[in-house]
């Protein structure tokens, strides 16, 4: 069952896709209708899952579930991920690659690989003080406040040099 995203608790489970390019506004238009069709058939064992989706940045995919509402399951949770996978094929796009960083510089969205990142770290071109995108985060309340965060204050802070 689908609802507004904004009408979702704070408690609600998220899962993050970050794209490797932005999507244009036809994918996300597209993304946007596959998506809502996606969660109106979203189930757990036959029983409805209350959910929804955000773009965030052109390149973020949110799927949120509220689990007050119906908890998900192992193979709710696969059919999410089929349908990823679905998206990554149909627009040419890598979503589920956990390896890439993603982080902000002035108004534009990078994303790099890990080994690029730590390389951005030791020439100072990211620093403690750079936006990061934390897509390890698992509620909307979190979302919400942690992340998008400073290095030094993320998981990411282990690329800091001392």
């Amino acid at each position: 069952m689908f609802v507004k995203f904004e009408n979702l608790p704070r408690h609600s489970r998220v899962w993050i896709y970050q794209s490797d390019r932005e999507f244009s506004a036809q994918e996300i238009e597209f993304i946007s209708k596959k998506t809502i069709g996606f969660i109106e058939q979203w189930t757990r064992h036959g029983s409805d899952l209350k959910g929804s989706y955000s773009i965030k940045y052109k390149q973020f995919l949110v799927l949120a579930v509220d689990e007050g509402f119906n908890n998900v399951s192992g193979c709710s949770i696969d059919s999410s991920v089929h349908f990823i996978q679905e998206l990554e094929k149909t627009l040419n796009v890598d979503m589920m690659n956990k390896m890439n960083i993603s982080f902000k510089s002035g108004d534009s969205i990078n994303i790099v690989t890990m080994s690029n990142f730590k390389e951005l770290v030791t020439t100072n071109i990211i620093t403690s003080k750079t936006i990061v995108f934390n897509n390890m985060i698992t509620t909307k309340g979190e979302l919400e406040t942690q992340w998008e965060v400073p290095v030094n204050t993320s998981w990411h802070k282990r690329f800091l040099v001392s």
